[in-house]
């Protein structure tokens, strides 16, 4: 939104409230040069005539604002990917009029200049003198402009230069030539060069907020939330509520005021006296009955409020203001006595062993300054939605906007928090290393009091490749085991850190130790179990990327694994032209940054057969992700507590592209969305084939209170009859996972014909089917569910479906992006289901809806 800037004051130690001047700034103008031609065109001095330069938002983006204005095609668009390369290789500027107070500052005021982030390269000029320089996008940068800046109308102006003149010239640790370059040098996100899932669209701009901030005497640099203890019974519980400040202006005694707003709205306020030169203080709040901070699946996320107000004499300095949760979280790597030379790696909250049940999150959008809460709130929703309790904040991206960890905190999800580093070997240097020390400390600082942080991870796959391709040292670990584990010790205390992902036991991908990524089953890599030294190989038969070699695994935490599937057919409208919607077209192709770009064919030649048509691609796509995912997740929770959590790769993306997400760039959730929201509920009913032929039925349950039901198994075949039935006692606790039936494969007719089909009668496990053979094999029937669609008064439809015969993969499709309450399910004969559609800005009318479900190509009958 273009217009004034001014000061946004949030819920955040990151934007608190403070007294500044409401409205400082004029809009915000943006022009490029040749290198080096700006300042010899005087841009950055108050004379310019800046009639050419175009309006630009801040918080904002260099590209976004090109193609509004019409110089730059949508770079999403086809293949126009590479007609935005240019903009790398310009100076970028931004310019405005900030205006200075007219009345006179006291003796003990300043003025600061407070930039939240800029990418990347800048150097800062007011009224054409140099303020400063940074090179760091994922920290703050400020300037004292109290002697600088006029009373009145100022110039400020910012010169982004192109970052790759800045490290083309350093030293950088060789893996591969084509992916290693000198962008590792750089304190800059990582995916903007490409990834493979994300495009090559490194990004420019103020990519977040700025602010003028006028200081008195001293400020707030930090608070700090922690709960220090909380007995078993949860009954009590002790908080400790720490400050940091700057004295800039005084010696004097400061006072700081705590208060703590619980739930119900009754308030607690403690005093804190800081003693001449005294920097730092904390008080302590004593809470009976705590209302406490629970993932949803467990409880509630209570949230209270607290404020903290630095004085000098009774007058007020500043003031920062967060909301936090009552919670104790620790990770356990304590020996696993029931699978000796293992250790476990779960978290526990509350004193509750959890099994993490979630996803990996990407950027939601290659611009990332153009993100707002309104974008990031119906991912998290979804993620909250499909069962989920954790996200995992991936290194190759940023440290994201305090609207993610503030919808996280609200909707009970935790974080796992990556530092910024991904995929590559990082050069130790001494210019390097104080980069990464001030942006450690400015954003454990930042994050460390959110309720949802529940882990501070060194990197991405870092020492993992490094070992797996050379056997040696991963260049960086100054970084992840010394500077970063000292900064979250000595800033944080509370949430663990862990040195990369993978990490630990006797290779970096260990089965028996730490967190792993299972790249097993998409790569074909082999072998799935390895050691230190053990050579690296693939394995791309149609046997070898099979989800089944999920069954394989004994990891401890999965912390990354998934499959491709494409996005829905309008979101691929927006980006592909009519004349290339078919598989493999050089402009579909383009959309897949995964190579080979028949890797996924293999996936779906053994799932559900090749495809024949655009159609059939979209779907078996998203059937063999949905299906594998679900076995995956399956596989991995009746492992629980010896496997303790598993992550999708991946929930989102950042542009319209095939990949591995269940959620594509539209918000438009795919078939592996809904499958693995039934695989992550709380309570799960699975069936684990046996070697033998045979079949185990499985309950796992992660309720905290103790559930009793009756399990029913059925042995069906596709025309509605019932072979048999058996009931079971589903009676189950926290924590608990096991088998409560096996079956003889006598007892199963294990063909394309039959299924197992598991219900409770109490309702409180999923409905779940298992199929003996791969989807392509099933002897589905073709008839399509009935569809009676009923507009509803508050705007919704009210779809209620009716199968004559079973029907897998029954399904909603819409040309807008629309909200149902269930989606990809299968339906028995007979049974009906009632689901609800929802659109955010208008009624619904049953035309808007189209009902599908999967009719897969009959087997041929065998010579």
């Amino acid at each position: 939104m273009l217009g004034e800037s001014s000061f946004r004051a949030s819920a955040s130690i990151h934007s608190p409230s403070r007294e500044v001047y409401m409205t400082v700034f004029a809009p915000w103008l943006l022009h490029d040069f040749a290198p080096g031609e700006g300042e010899r065109q005087q841009a950055h001095t108050p004379a310019l005539d800046t009639e050419s330069w175009l309006p630009v938002a801040v918080p904002g983006d260099v590209h976004r604002t090109l193609v509004a204005a019409g110089r730059l095609p949508e770079p999403f668009y086809d293949r126009n990917e590479p007609e935005a390369d240019w903009i790398q290789e310009r100076e970028w500027w931004y310019r405005t009029i900030l205006t200075g107070p007219h009345d006179a500052l006291a003796p003990d005021e300043r003025l600061r200049l407070v930039f939240d982030g800029v990418d990347t390269y800048a150097t800062y000029y007011l009224n054409g003198e140099v303020l400063g320089e940074s090179r760091n996008m994922f920290r703050e940068h400020d300037f004292d402009v109290t002697d600088s800046l006029r009373p009145g109308p100022n110039t400020l102006a910012v010169r982004l230069d192109p970052p790759l003149q800045h490290v083309e010239l350093a030293q950088v640790p060789a893996w591969d030539p084509e992916i290693i370059k000198p962008k590792v040098a750089m304190r800059k996100a990582q995916f903007g060069y490409g990834w493979d899932w994300g495009p090559v669209l490194p990004t420019f701009g103020l990519w977040r907020g700025v602010e003028l901030r006028r200081e008195r005497a001293a400020r707030l640099t930090g608070v700090q939330f922690a709960t220090v203890s909380l007995n078993a019974a949860h009954t009590f519980a002790v908080v400790t509520a720490s400050a940091e400040v700057e004295r800039f202006a005084t010696d004097a005694p400061l006072s700081a005021e705590f208060t703590l707003t619980l739930p119900s709205g009754e308030a607690m306020t403690r005093q804190l006296t800081l003693e001449a030169g005294q920097t730092a203080g904390e008080v302590s709040f004593e809470l009976r009955d705590p209302a406490l901070w629970w993932t949803r699946d467990l409880g509630t996320p209570a949230l209270h409020g607290l404020e903290v107000r630095l004085l000098l004499d009774d007058q007020p300095l500043d003031q920062l203001s967060q909301k936090v949760g009552v919670r104790t979280l620790h990770l356990d790597q304590s020996p696993d006595a029931d699978e000796p030379g293992t250790r476990f790696f779960r978290f526990v909250l509350n004193g509750l062993p959890i099994f993490a049940r979630g996803a990996n999150w990407i950027p939601a959008d290659s611009f990332v300054g153009t993100l707002t809460r309104e974008r990031y709130e119906p991912l998290i929703r979804l993620a909250q939605q499909g069962h989920m309790n954790m996200l995992r904040v991936w290194g190759g991206g940023v440290y994201e906007h305090d609207a993610f960890y503030d919808l996280c905190d609200e909707l009970g999800l935790l974080v796992w928090q990556d530092f910024m580093f991904a995929c590559a070997p990082y050069p130790e240097t001494d210019e390097l290393a104080r980069e990464v020390r001030a942006e450690a400390e400015y954003q454990v600082r930042r994050l460390r009091s959110h309720a949802s942080l529940a882990l501070w991870c060194g990197n991405n796959e870092n020492q993992w490749i490094q070992e797996m391709r050379y056997l040696t040292r991963a260049t960086g670990d100054l970084y992840y085991a010394k500077i970063l584990p000292e900064v979250v010790a000595a800033l944080d205390g509370q949430v663990p850190y862990w040195p990369g992902s993978p990490y630990g036991g006797n290779d970096h991908n260990s089965m028996l130790d730490g967190d792993r990524h299972n790249w097993d089953v998409w790569h074909g890599q082999r072998p799935i179990v390895r050691q230190f030294g053990d050579p690296i190989g693939l394995d791309r038969t149609l046997e070898g990327v099979s989800y089944r070699n999920y069954a394989v695994d004994l990891g401890r935490f999965i912390s990354e694994f998934g499959m491709h599937a494409a996005p829905a057919l309008r979101t691929l409208r927006r980006v592909i032209p009519e004349g290339e919607l078919y598989h493999h077209s050089p402009s579909m192709d383009h959309h897949n940054k995964d190579n080979p770009k028949n890797k996924g064919d293999a996936l779906m030649e053994g799932t559900t057969g090749l495809p024949g048509d655009l159609a059939e691609y979209l779907l078996f796509s998203q059937v063999a992700q949905a299906e594998g995912l679900k076995f995956g997740i399956e596989h991995y929770r009746r492992r629980m507590p010896h496997c303790s959590g598993a992550l999708i790769w991946q929930l989102n993306d950042c542009w319209p592209v095939l990949s591995w997400s269940v959620i594509d760039s539209d918000n438009v959730p795919k078939a592996g969305y809904w499958f693995a929201r039934r695989a992550f509920a709380p309570l799960l009913a699975s069936v684990k084939t046996l070697e033998d032929g045979g079949a185990e039925v499985w309950l796992t349950s992660e309720r905290r209170e103790e559930v009793r039901d009756t399990l029913t198994v059925r042995l069906m075949d596709v025309a509605g009859q019932t072979l048999w039935t058996r009931d079971v006692d589903a009676g189950i606790s926290h924590g608990q996972s096991h088998s409560v039936l096996r079956l003889e494969a006598g007892e199963l007719q294990a063909d394309g014909g039959h299924y197992l089909r598991l219900e409770s009668r109490g309702g409180h496990f999923e409905a779940s089917t298992h199929f003996f053979v791969e989807i392509k094999d099933l002897r589905l029937p073709q008839t399509l569910p009935t569809l009676e669609a009923r507009a509803q008064p508050d705007g919704s439809l009210s779809l209620s479906v009716t199968a004559s015969q079973y029907s897998y993969l029954v399904h909603f499709t819409s040309d807008e992006v629309i909200g149902f309450s269930d989606n990809f399910f299968d339906l028995e004969a007979g049974q009906s289901r009632t689901i609800t559609a929802t659109h955010p800005d208008r009624a619904l009318r049953p035309e808007d809806v189209e009902l599908k479900m999967f009719q897969a190509r009959q087997p041929q009958p065998q010579p």
